[in-house]
């Protein structure tokens, strides 16, 4: 046999049908001597460029194509043979997608191009001809009848009948496959995958399983016993005619951003310099100006003008809209995205050190990466400005691939081997939140399962085969791909869930691969808070705030930050991050920088942390390996921190040029997952030894530069969050009432819920009043209070189930007049039943109705009056006098309806119980010694998990005094998993740790004390 080529293979990119990776797929093949492969996806090309990466890695040629259903019609394999075979097929995959809902396609007659020049079709027929003319004018001399045998009850009899098929359609025939997974053990796997598919358990999925399990890669040997030995020969004609290369496709940028009269590069050059020229006012710096031109150099070079203009035009047009937004990420390290706006961070500013070849370098060659946050609220308004700029068809969300977890695995496969719904849910439970494991033995026997079982078993067999395999395509938070030519020419486009998007089939990791140009368009909870601040401070102070205008290195707001006083404030609010406030005490904007970073990944898992604050404090020496390497480690104490240094580092110690050095970060950022790293160990190495550096200091920095490789921040991003970490640290310290208004109202964001920001500002001696339609608004809002801080009127935003509408209507009415009794609020504001419950309940009528009790017999009977009557004054009647609620379910009532209270804490109703359980408060615990064994109490505000090898959690506990930090490590949260993950008052015997005024609860042993909350509704939030 001379040779065979796979030209029908499905990866799992055909969602729930493919039973293998394209890695698995190619390294098969490879093993079995076959010269090509086609991965034929239905209708999608969302796996091609993983397919690519994987030809490539086992040399062996990819064919694209896909497989595809004509509405009642034939079903056909579509092959790109050449670059204008592939733009064809990548229309009609967008034409099927777009003209349906996401997940499915239509393909029409109408819809093949009149020409189909460089695309070839496999025509997978029945015994019916009827298909035969109209395909073979579509695809003169480019149409191959398929024939696919896996050993069924005729085979024979089959390739007769397809053979006398061919013959009398006058058309040449080939083998193929129908390829769906890479090895026969996955028949398994792939039989779960089409119950999943269907939604029916496999035992009841049998019209729909395949007999046997010959869909996979088979030997030479087993092909020749099926297929005459011509059909095998005309898979490989076809191969050698498909020379189309995923290389070969040319991305181009749009032309909209650059002026009648100017190049790209002239206008680009305009741009900045007028921005240098607002940005220094007293003229550019000599150092800044050298950097200018560095970098317009370099983006001349590689001609990536438009590519600025592109991002400079959204902006441009946010600002214009008085939208807040901020660059980030690399791009704070280019002194022209700076001129442009682009970004906030002066990269010439003192205590940061940038490194350009960080944000775009000519070794690599490809687009750069600028990503910009806009106010969370208004993020929707800048992509509809994209889409109505380009149009659809040129401006595309990218794709996120979502794969499967351990716990939405476990759940299909369990559904899919007929478990019942409270074992698959129970099954589910026992998976971490974003496990890529099955669950443990010792788990499952927790939750009451038997790990032995057989059928258990075979579960967790399929689950970890299903763990990783992409699920759907999700769209990205705001990647967007923009393109000069229609972008279905380089991509198939297909509609997002969402209504008014588009989305391109590749994931955001496949377009550097490929060097399309993204511009992220992220959303930023904070920056919506900030400008609803500058709001109400200007609308109660008269003075309008800016992130430029506010007061730098305040040291009452570095004094604030130092007590870890920061609950509400950009990245500093983690009880990780309060944990180490006091520890680093920053005094300076660069301390910031620096306390952003550390609390990360790569800097615990790599020992820098400890090192870095044993030298900050003066406990240990500051040294350094090396004279030359001094400038690169001395802002951070001899310690890297940051992805930056470690490509300085390599630079300087190993002589890497700058495009290896980049090369290095991504080896770095990948190497957990594809490894990579081992040749940059052995170049560092060699190189450092003949320079002189310490075997025992190059093996130190290796393993930090691993650590990285968990999440390590680079100084760029770290420096561009620390602006809005100080902006909102001041306006925390010197308007803290406003800031906790803005917070509220731009809820959900951050760490801790509405309840907690207003029981801080109360702590905070800041008064609160309650919601009245006599006064609030929709928004939370201030009114005159103390001397210095005014009062905060809580919104009618914090009633649960209050509609924006009906809050509106009020607003509306009031201004007109104020509001003489309920009815006249009913009547001007059209408010309907459920509206007038849910402000009655809430303690919004009280103004008008009395207590709540009242207010409900109130509302109850008001009627709308009827035409007759209309203009008349409503009878008033004497309300009955009904008892007031009392104090507990005037509580209860709070905590339902509003998720917060305003009278006292929950724990002070309860503290003669927790003191009968030698339960210590929060306040008591100021006064005990460290080390000393405690129990204490409180209802759970937060639990929060960083990505850490220890796996410790952080619980926060609020009692009627405040906070109480408690560290449970993993193997307490596992062994006592149910009362960890759900009390919500968490009784917990312990320790006592004190470290730089922080006290800690070490737990040993957790005691669910819920039901004395009696069914009060509180709230926490976790992993966030």
């Amino acid at each position: 046999m001379t040779g065979y080529a796979e030209l029908h293979c499905l990866s799992n990119f055909s969602f729930q049908r493919g039973a293998s990776s394209a890695k698995e797929l190619f390294e098969r093949a490879a093993r079995l001597g076959y010269r090509a492969l086609a991965i034929t996806d239905e209708c999608t090309l969302a796996g091609t460029v993983r397919a690519w990466q994987a030809s490539k890695d086992a040399g062996m040629p990819l064919i694209v194509g896909s497989e595809m259903r004509v509405e009642d019609g034939p079903k056909l394999v579509l092959l790109a043979e050449a670059r204008t075979g592939y733009q064809a097929l990548s229309q009609l995959i967008t034409l099927a997608r777009r003209r349906t809902d996401k997940g499915c396609y239509r393909l029409l007659v109408e819809d093949f191009p009149a020409s189909t020049e460089g695309l070839l079709a496999i025509w997978l027929a029945d015994d019916d001809a009827q298909h035969a003319p109209w395909l073979q004018k579509l695809f003169a001399g480019r149409l191959w009848l398929g024939i696919e045998l896996h050993r069924g009850t005729d085979d024979a009899g089959k390739l007769r009948k397809q053979l006398q098929l061919a013959q009398a359609c006058d058309l040449p025939a080939l083998a193929c496959g129908g390829v769906h997974m890479h090895a026969r053990g996955r028949r398994a796997l792939q039989d779960c995958m089409t119950a999943i598919r269907h939604h029916l358990p496999v035992a009841e999925a049998g019209a729909y399983l395949f007999p046997n399990g010959e869909r996979h890669l088979r030997r030479h040997e087993e092909l020749a016993e099926l297929y005459p030995p011509r059909l095998l020969a005309e898979t490989l004609r076809i191969a050698e005619r498909c020379t189309f290369d995923l290389g070969q496709l040319r991305y181009q940028y749009p032309h909209e951003v650059v002026p009648a009269g100017h190049s790209a590069t002239s206008w680009l050059r305009r741009l900045v310099e007028d921005g240098a020229r607002w940005r220094w006012p007293d003229g550019v710096p000599v150092s800044a100006r050298s950097l200018i031109e560095h970098e317009l150099s370099l983006i001349a070079e590689l001609q990536y003008e438009s590519y600025f203009l592109t991002v400079h035009d959204i902006v441009r047009w946010a600002r214009e809209q008085h939208i807040l937004c901020q660059g980030r990420g690399s791009a704070a390290n280019s002194t022209v995205c700076f001129a442009l706006s682009i970004t906030e961070l002066d990269p010439t500013r003192t205590g940061t050190r940038m490194l350009f070849e960080r944000f775009l370098s000519r070794e690599r060659n490809e687009p750069p990466d600028i990503d910009v946050d806009f106010e969370h609220e208004r993020r929707e308004e800048v992509i509809q400005y994209i889409f109505r700029r380009y149009g659809r068809e040129r401006a595309a969300l990218t794709a996120v691939v979502c794969s499967y977890h351990a716990a939405g695995a476990v759940r299909d496969v369990a559904k899919a081997l007929g478990l019942p719904p409270d074992q698959v849910t129970a099954l589910a439970d026992c998976c971490g939140r974003w496990s890529d494991k099955p669950p443990s033995a010792e788990r499952l026997a927790e939750a009451g399962f038997d790990p032995n079982n057989p059928l258990l078993r075979r579960v967790l067999v399929l689950t970890g085969e299903l763990i990783g395999f992409p699920r759907h395509l999700s769209q990205h938070p705001g990647g967007f791909v923009i393109s000069e030519q229609p972008l279905s020419m380089l991509v198939p486009v297909e509609n997002a869930a969402m209504a008014g998007r588009t989305v391109i089939q590749w994931d955001k990791d496949d377009l550097d691969l490929l060097g399309l140009m993204k511009v992220d368009v992220l959303s930023l909870g904070m920056l919506s808070a900030l400008h609803r601040c500058f709001d109400l401070i200007e609308r109660y102070r008269g003075t309008r705030w800016t992130l430029a205008s506010l007061p730098a290195e305040d040291p009452a707001t570095y004094a604030m930050i130092s007590r870890a006083d920061t609950i509400g404030v950009f990245q500093i609010e983690s009880r990780a991050q309060m944990v180490m406030l006091p520890r680093l005490r920053p005094k300076t904007f660069y301390d910031l920088v620096i306390q952003v970073a550390i609390i990360r990944p790569g800097p615990i898992q790599g020992d820098m942390v400890h090192p870095y604050l044993r030298r900050r404090n003066g406990t240990e020496p500051v040294n350094y390996p090396s004279e030359e390497l001094v400038p690169v480690f001395e802002r951070t104490l001899g310690v890297p921190l940051f992805q930056e240094q470690v490509m300085e580092l390599a630079i300087i110690a190993a002589e890497y040029t700058p495009g290896e050095a980049d090369e290095l970060r991504r080896s770095m950022a990948a190497w957990k997952r594809h490894g990579g790293l081992e040749h940059h160990r052995q170049r560092l190495t060699t190189r450092m030894l003949e320079k002189g550096y310490e075997p025992a200091f190059i093996e130190r920095i290796f393993e930090q530069i691993k650590g990285f490789g968990s999440y390590g921040f680079p100084e760029s991003h770290a420096a561009s969050f620390a602006l809005l970490t100080y902006a909102s640290s001041w306006l925390k310290c010197h308007e803290p009432a406003a800031f906790a208004c803005a917070l509220i109202n731009s809820w959900p964001m951050g760490f801790y819920s509405p309840d907690q920001v207003l029981q801080d500002v109360r702590r905070h001696d800041i008064e609160v009043r309650p919601v009245d339609v006599r006064y609030s608004d929709w928004d939370c809002s201030l009114e005159p209070g103390g001397a210095v801080q005014p009062a905060i009127r809580m919104g009618l935003r914090m009633i649960r189930g209050m509609r924006e509408g009906d809050a509106r209507r009020i607003e509306t009415a009031r201004r007109q007049r104020t509001f003489v009794h309920v009815e006249d609020l009913i009547l001007r504001a059209e408010l309907d039943a459920r509206a007038r419950e849910r402000l009655a309940d809430a303690g919004a009528l009280q103004g008008l109705a009395g207590n709540r009790h009242q207010a409900r017999w109130t509302v109850a009977g008001i009627e709308p009056q009827l035409p007759l009557f209309a203009g008349q004054a409503p009878i008033q009647e004497a309300p009955p006098a009904l008892p007031a609620p009392s104090f507990g379910e005037e509580l209860h009532t709070d905590y339902a309806t509003l998720g917060t209270t305003l009278g006292p804490h929950p724990l002070t109703l309860l503290r003669e119980q927790l003191s009968t359980l030698r339960c210590r408060s929060s306040r008591q615990l100021l006064h005990i010694e460290p080390d000393r064994l405690v129990s204490v109490a409180g209802l759970v505000v937060g639990r929060q998990r960083p990505q850490t090898a220890s796996g410790v959690t952080f619980v926060t506990l609020e009692d009627e005094f405040g906070m109480i930090n408690v560290v449970v490590w993993r193997d307490v949260a596992e062994r006592q998993r149910q009362v960890f993950l759900q009390s919500q008052l968490l009784r917990i015997d312990g320790h006592l740790e004190i470290a730089d005024g922080i006290r800690h609860v070490i737990a040993g042993r957790l005691t669910d004390l819920s039901a004395l909350l009696a069914g009060l509704d509180v709230r926490s939030r976790d992993f966030q």
